[in-house]
């Protein structure tokens, strides 16, 4: 059965699209549970987990669906691999959003911080800004943004490593505190994780728009 290939990629940039947004909600959500204490947001974030799982087996049949019946070639080839891919990784954005919130609503017991370390706000802040830059330029298709989404992800690194520094210097301070400062440290590395994900999209982007492999060096 012959299917319209353009309307075809249309409708699956529009739908991958839609995805990010709903993830780049979902960080957003996240970070102002974890930095601001919302434990409104944080409870939409994990509570609301479906939704993106549902767009990423719809992403994905419909990638299917163009391999088998639309031969597509060239830049259309490209960015139907590129879909299965970045939805792959919206979706895990989306997981690892989803436990950051669960440590915030478990933090607002009584088992947290009374105040976020400034390390682990700038990382969910410089992450959360990756990922909205990554965004834009899967949008736009724009590789010099997606050069400047993989540096920041240095800065992101060396963040992780102030808070994995703070953390232990917590609990050699006071002992009580040691359940604190493992949590700081899991987020600080789920936060991590979340900005190596938006850099493996800028490389994909890249992948998209000039048809090489930006993987291990620039």
């Amino acid at each position: 059965m012959a299917i319209d290939l353009q309307s075809q990629i249309l409708s699956l940039r529009r739908g991958l699209l839609a995805m990010g947004s709903a993830t780049e909600r979902r960080l957003e959500l996240t970070t102002r549970g974890l930095v601001h204490g919302d434990i409104a947001a944080a409870e939409e974030v994990k509570s609301g987990d479906n939704e993106i799982d549902n767009m990423e087996v719809e992403l994905e049949s419909q990638c299917m669906r163009i391999l088998a019946l639309g031969a597509p070639v060239a830049h259309d080839l490209r960015f139907v691999l590129s879909v299965v891919r970045i939805s792959s990784d919206f979706e895990r954005i989306a997981d690892l959003s989803r436990g950051i919130s669960k440590k915030v609503l478990r933090w607002s017991t009584g088992n947290g911080p009374t105040e976020v370390p400034g390390a682990l706000a700038d990382m969910a802040s410089a992450a959360r800004t990756m990922f909205s830059e990554v965004l834009g330029a899967l949008s736009d298709e724009d590789t010099e943004c997606c050069h400047e989404v993989r540096r920041a992800d240095r800065r992101v690194d060396a963040l992780n490593k102030e808070v994995a520094a703070a953390s232990r210097k917590l609990i050699q301070e006071d002992v009580s505190r040691t359940a604190e400062a493992i949590d700081m440290m899991q987020i600080a590395q789920r936060l991590e994780r979340i900005a190596d994900i938006a850099t493996n999209i800028a490389e994909d982007v890249i992948f998209l728009v000039e048809g090489r492999i930006a993987r291990h060096g620039e």
